[in-house]
């Protein structure tokens, strides 16, 4: 039987530690906390956990250092927790490396559909490269390069096509728009915003059933997308 996935916290606030050990562990997760960057880097060399939950405020060192000291030698998931209104400082955490992140305050559900999330991210990096992805009724064939929503298959233009692979690639990783746009387009695109959101758009008019309302694509305001399998 394999042991239940281990959780590192990195945070410096009690209640929050005490918060998220109490929840983790009646959801059947192991949990080892850390209440400083130095210590969170020595116990993740040691444990090797499946997901880090890392906070941004630390006491001894900037959360963004610890996620680029920690990129240097693992690509465990890294879940950023942020405040609000902390746009500059999670795009900088999800340019050095972290998967995703939560804005506190967050509810119990967010926190645990996150990490699902996450440990299906690691797994599927460990693994051979899927080549077909399934979210609800869409389809995404790699090799292929097919599109379906149910049975019937959705004409893509070549760049749409690219977009969507990317993204569906990178399930609940948030994405920055600089990260897409050099990944897609190419280096010399990376001030085009507007251009990706055009796309954006395209693409949820042609597999989302409510396009105003999207189910696989969403954004994340002043920072990038995610493709959301949930």
């Amino acid at each position: 039987m394999n042991p239940s996935p281990h959780i590192l916290v990195i945070d410096d606030e009690p209640q929050i530690l005490r918060a998220l050990k109490t929840i983790l562990t009646a959801h059947n997760y192991r949990v080892t906390i850390a209440n400083r960057g130095e210590e969170g880097l020595a116990q993740a060399a040691a444990i090797r956990p499946d997901v880090i939950v890392l906070d941004l405020g630390l006491p001894d060192m900037d959360g963004i250092e610890v996620c680029s000291r920690l990129r240097e030698w693992t690509q465990t998931p890294i879940l950023i927790l942020s405040v609000r209104d902390a746009e500059k400082e999670k795009v900088k955490a999800l340019d050095k490396g972290a998967d995703d992140f939560l804005t506190k305050p967050f509810s119990t559900e967010e926190l645990l559909a996150r990490i699902r999330v996450a440990l299906r991210h690691a797994a599927r990096s460990k693994g051979p490269a899927e080549a077909i992805i399934r979210a609800g009724d869409l389809t995404i064939d790699l090799a292929k390069y097919v599109v379906k929503t149910g049975d019937l298959e959705v004409k893509l233009t070549a760049t749409e096509y690219k977009l969507l692979a990317y993204l569906a690639s990178n399930e609940g990783r948030v994405l920055t728009h600089q990260a897409i746009l050099a990944n897609v387009w190419g280096p010399e695109y990376l001030d085009n915003v507007e251009y990706l959101r055009v796309y954006i758009n395209q693409l949820r008019k042609k597999l989302e059933a409510d396009p105003r309302k999207p189910r696989f694509l969403l954004s994340e305001p002043g920072i990038g997308y995610r493709f959301s399998s949930e």
